[in-house]
């Protein structure tokens, strides 16, 4: 992946995302617990990918935004098409392209028209974003193919310090409408409970077939602890990673503040 040579001139859509991809992909980072969950997300997104479907498997990146998942797919071999409401973005995500094959399709997703057509759709930190996220995901499973896969990545909503209502308690979901797609945390309207993912997989024709949380309070320099991450070594933070991924559950869900989910499209 390339880095773009920064231009005042550039739209505001980019310069927003090239301050994400300084910490995100190019290494410049401020704030290293927004960048150690990010590798985290990325690292066990690419993982649950390659184990179901190999390249050149055919992946729709959802909401892809600046586009690093689907640049880094792109490198490991998989067809990849870019999709998001921001069409400018699009050309951004050019200006990164070094290998693979990506493809783009900006607009909304659901009026482009696919149906079973992807091995493996990808929908990180999008769901949180919706208003009526059990009719999300029910149009992203008919975008798979018949035994394909759709990955998601999202806030997980039992995280202790999460405030946010919960979608099923929640007896009119539209009258978060018109605050739907907002960009950032700012923008999260629901995060999904791990017990909810099972009924909106059901309600989506989907099998729930893998949920891993990850990412604890140190890692994310939540809770104060943003100065240790300066402190401790990588290895460190990533050994305390792994131990709190291990905790009886009823424990990590309270500790750990995102979830990766695998769910499979019945043949």
């Amino acid at each position: 992946m390339k880095k773009p040579q920064f231009a005042p001139t550039w739209p505001e859509s980019w310069k927003l995302s090239y301050q994400y991809d300084l910490e995100e992909v190019f290494g410049e980072v401020a704030n290293l617990g927004y960048a150690y969950a990010y590798a985290r997300r990325m690292d066990e997104t690419l993982r649950m990918i390659r184990k179901v479907a190999p390249p050149p498997a055919t992946i729709l990146d959802v909401a892809a935004g600046a586009g690093n998942f689907s640049l880094r797919l792109a490198e490991l071999g998989y067809v990849v098409t870019w999709n998001d409401l921001r069409a400018d973005l699009s050309d951004y995500v050019c200006l990164k392209h070094e290998n693979g094959e990506i493809r783009y399709a900006p607009g909304n997703a659901f009026d482009l028209g696919f149906e079973n057509l992807f091995d493996v759709v990808l929908i990180t930190e999008i769901i949180e974003h919706v208003a009526h996220p059990d009719d999300f995901l029910e149009k992203i499973g008919r975008m798979v193919k018949p035994g394909g896969h759709v990955v998601m990545t999202t806030p997980n909503g039992g995280y202790l310090v999460n405030r946010l209502p919960k979608f099923s308690e929640c007896p009119d979901p539209s009258q978060y409408e018109a605050v739907q797609f907002k960009p950032n945390s700012d923008g999260h309207i629901f995060l999904l409970h791990v017990d909810e993912i099972a009924v909106l997989a059901e309600r989506a024709g989907l099998n729930l077939e893998q949920l891993r949380l990850g990412t604890n309070p140190l890692t994310n320099g939540h809770l104060k602890t943003a100065m240790l991450l300066k402190l401790a070594p990588r290895k460190l933070i990533e050994a305390i990673e792994s131990v709190t991924q291990r905790l009886p559950a009823s424990l990590s869900r309270r500790i750990n503040n995102s979830m990766t989910v695998l769910f499979s499209k019945p043949k």
